[in-house]
């Protein structure tokens, strides 16, 4: 089980001119090979076959390898292509040990080849030696295969769900496509190799004694490798004329054929040739052949050889069969060799594994062939390749791009923060009201109402203090369809108030009055705690009439209209600040709270001293960042890429929020795709043939990059993803470049958010003049908790770009809807203390 390097068949896009060399016997073929695509499929061929005299298979490696370098120089002189440099893919049919697609080590010489020198080297290197030592030509050896592997190319040019071959000649051999988590000799388990079984030693470990004949084990005996290639000897066509030779001469001499007479040719060795027993179809045939080796034989006679042929070839076409039989249950798909044995072969494989769907293809024009295509394929992949990454370095972020984001956050916190700049600046730094963190004393129930997205929370919260300190709580999420997002802003409202009526109502609390927190994750402008005005809509909300309005008012405004019931609304908070405040209850050391779900954000305490837009220079106050918007002003135009500027301009809001796009879960899945159209229409992905769903705009939902980069996601479970969206006929290679895009893509993401939070703790460090600072980062959003890498490249980028910080990033349990009660609680505590 060898691995050969060889990771992908052809696809048709395949073109040039390539060189095979095809050497497996003692004649030996040189090819030019010419593949055209442009939409059809075409190679044209010329070749010519070159012998290997006896002397040199059995002399030294130096000449064998000089003499291959000799015939290839004649058949490139003869087409006049001699001054041309042209790759060539190398055929060496001998069990090999492959550490890349050109360098092979000979393991053992079989097929009567003896020359010496050549075991344990490297073939291609031996070859390249004796090219450069005649000095008259050059050629670039690309590849290095055996014949299995050549003919499994050949014919996945023309059928591209051929995936095994075999051979069944001289010798014999197969190949087939394994998943690279099975081949321990290789690095890697993502994705397929192609693997040289050597099959012909199967039984050298004795695993086949018990049905080898005392023919056998004459024929292996009189062998050029006693006791090596066992299978081989028992099947392939270098032995099976053999085989029937000595069951005659014994039939003979046991007075049972022939009169008990034997003739010199009947009894010298490989005068009985393999050809015969399919020659041998009826009784003249037979008798002919009786005849040319000088015996007389009867009408019995030459039934009793028919039927040894039979017998011989069938057992050899049976066995065959059992160990297509066990390839196939490994793969259970495939394809790949004729007459009496192809017949019996065929037969006996359906027998075996009816299961699979078998359909044999014949390879007519040899292994040199595949040569040249796994050359071709090479070429293409390699080509490929340097195109993919060239557009994925796009995506890549180094450490300076990285440190130069920090550095442009930094600016603009330092814009939004003071009154002179604050108006341009993109990163707007809002003042929140919120100046106190929980400090156990509060207690009493609290509705709070989550609002972000398309869901959304209503939470009863009940906060008990003392010696019991805890926070209980129930909840019920609700959905906003997307026309009442659309729609008007008392429509928005008026259905809000619905859902908190019926929550209040399945919570038995009907008639009370019960203080409220609003956590309206919006950037908005607050004067109070208890008011906020919405600046902008985002995450694809567009509700008329809401824009430039206080939302505690418009939710007042809902609730009076109702007349169902009354509530205090007390503080309206931002996500990211009820976030903050959730980890704060159970960690006083937490002072940045983040988001990072449909939408990003942050906020952190500010000290009051530079928050400009609000009297007073004592203690701090929690600024609401809404770094979404980073990026507005260009700041990040050097970053943006062609799928960036794609995902933008079809979206609600274009040339806003740049930061977030670039980061959150509504945007990741969108960017993922537009690339994937990209490596498509280029030819480098899913064979050029776009699907329908694929260019549907938000049909690769960021949820698919979670699943697709999960570690235990196998690759077939990333190819029903995209059976999913329409990409039925992608392939094992494509899901492995999929992953790998949702990989560059969410890497950037959690980098960029990484950067962007490192300026926030540095900034925190310089305000109070630390050398050294801890602090904790409260997190949540969908995006950071079920995204396998996603917060892991997130802590990795801020410990290198804030060493001085340290930051302790805890996941938010409860979410921001238990901030928003705890901030009503923290603002209920001090308004009786002021009473």
């Amino acid at each position: 089980m060898l691995p050969t390097f060889v990771r992908s068949t052809p696809d048709g896009t395949e073109t040039g001119d390539f060189l095979a060399l095809d050497l497996g016997g003692t004649n030996f073929r040189v090819l030019l090979v010419r593949v055209s695509g442009n939409g059809k499929q075409k190679v044209e061929m010329e070749n010519q076959i070159y012998a290997i005299p006896e002397n040199i298979m059995r002399g030294s490696g130096t000449e064998l390898f000089d003499h291959i370098a000799e015939c290839l120089a004649n058949f490139l002189e003869k087409l006049g292509i001699k001054d041309k440099k042209l790759p060539l893919g190398f055929t060496f049919s001998f069990p090999c040990l492959q550490t890349k697609l050109d360098e092979s080590f000979l393991v053992s010489w079989t097929k009567g080849f003896k020359a010496s020198g050549v075991e344990g080297r490297d073939v291609v290197g031996l070859l390249r030696k004796a090219i450069k030592k005649r000095g008259d030509f050059d050629i670039d050896i690309v590849a290095v295969i055996n014949d299995t592997v050549g003919t499994m190319m050949t014919c996945g040019y023309d059928d591209h769900h051929c995936e095994i071959g075999l051979i069944v000649g001289t010798g014999t051999n197969a190949c087939y496509m394994e998943e690279m988590r099975h081949l321990e000799l290789v690095d890697g388990d993502e994705g397929r190799m192609c693997v040289n079984m050597e099959w012909g030693a199967f039984g050298d470990d004795g695993s086949l004694d018990d049905i080898r004949t005392e023919f056998d084990r004459e024929i292996d005996a009189g062998s050029l490798n006693p006791g090596k290639q066992l299978f081989e000897k028992m099947i392939s066509g270098m032995y099976i004329g053999e085989l029937v030779r000595l069951i005659l001469v014994k039939m003979a001499k046991d007075g049972l054929l022939f009169q008990g007479h034997t003739t010199p040719d009947l009894l010298t060795t490989g005068h009985f040739q393999t050809s015969f027993t399919e020659h041998i179809c009826g009784l003249a045939s037979a008798e002919q052949v009786l005849r040319e080796l000088g015996l007389d034989p009867s009408p019995e006679d030459c039934v009793a050889t028919q039927r040894v042929c039979q017998i011989v070839s069938t057992r050899a076409a049976h066995l065959c069969a059992a160990t297509l039989a066990a390839v196939l249950r490994q793969i259970r798909d495939n394809k790949a060799t004729e007459r009496l044995f192809a017949r019996r072969l065929n037969k006996m494989v359906r027998l075996l594994v009816p299961d699979c769907d078998v359909r044999f293809l014949r390879s007519e024009d040899g292994s040199g062939k595949g040569a040249a295509m796994v050359t071709a394929v090479a070429y293409r992949l390699a080509k490929q390749h340097a195109e993919r990454q060239r557009i994925l370095n796009t995506l890549r972020l180094n450490r300076d791009q990285l440190l130069e984001v920090k550095k442009r956050m930094e600016e603009e916190m330092n814009r939004g923060l003071a009154k002179k700049t604050h108006a341009t600046a993109t990163v707007k730094m809002l003042p929140t009201f919120v100046r106190s963190t929980p400090d156990g004393t509060e207690r009493g129930d609290f509705l709070a109402l989550d609002l972000g997205g398309t869901n959304f929370r209503v939470l009863l919260v009940r906060v008990r203090s003392g010696k019991r300190r805890s926070v209980e709580m129930h909840n019920k999420i609700y959905t906003i369809p997307q026309d009442i997002t659309q729609g008007t802003g008392e429509e928005l409202f008026d259905h809000i108030v619905h859902c908190i009526a019926d929550f209040v109502e399945y919570m038995g609390m009907k008639g009370a009055s019960l203080p409220l927190g609003f956590t309206f994750s919006f950037p908005c402008h607050q004067t109070q705690l208890d008011q906020g005005i919405l600046i902008k809509w985002t995450k694809g909300f567009k509700a008329s009439g809401c824009e430039g309005e206080d939302v505690a008012t418009l939710l007042k405004d809902a609730i009076h209209r109702s007349e169902d019931f009354d509530l205090d609304v007390v503080a309206v908070v931002n996500d990211t600040v009820g976030t903050m405040m959730t980890c704060g209850y159970e960690d006083p050391q937490c002072e940045v709270g983040l988001i990072v779900g449909t939408g990003t954000n942050a906020c952190y305490m500010e000290e009051m001293s530079n928050v400009e837009l609000v009297d007073g220079d004592e203690g701090r106050m929690c600024v609401n960042m809404e770094w979404g918007a980073f990026g507005d002003r260009g700041e990040l135009d050097d970053l943006c890429t062609e799928f960036d500027r794609a995902v933008d301009d079809q979206s609600t809001y274009p040339g806003k929020q740049r930061y977030e796009k670039m980061i959150s879960g509504m945007y990741l899945g969108e960017i993922v795709r537009n690339v994937l159209l990209d490596f498509t229409a280029k030819g480098l992905l899913f064979r050029g043939k776009l699907s329908e769903r694929l260019k549907t705009r938000g049909i690769f939902e960021t949820k698919f990059l979670s699943q697709i980069e999960s570690d235990r996601l196998a690759l077939r479970q990333v190819r029903s993803i995209l059976q999913h969206l329409g990409l039925t006929s992608s392939t094992c290679d494509d899901s492995i470049l999929v992953k790998e895009v949702c990989s560059v893509v969410s890497k950037r993401a959690a980098q960029l958010c990484g950067a962007g939070l490192s300026a926030v703790v540095d900034k925190i460090r310089l305000n109070r003049g630390l050398e050294k600072l801890s602090i904790t980062v409260g997190v949540d959003g969908t995006l950071y908790k079920l995204h396998p890498h996603f917060a892991t490249i997130m802590r990795e980028t801020l410990k290198d770009l804030a060493p001085n910080c340290e930051v302790t990033l805890v996941q938010s349990e409860d979410g921001s809807g238990k901030g928003a009660a705890l901030i009503t609680a923290v603002a209920c505590r001090l308004r009786d203390a002021g009473k």
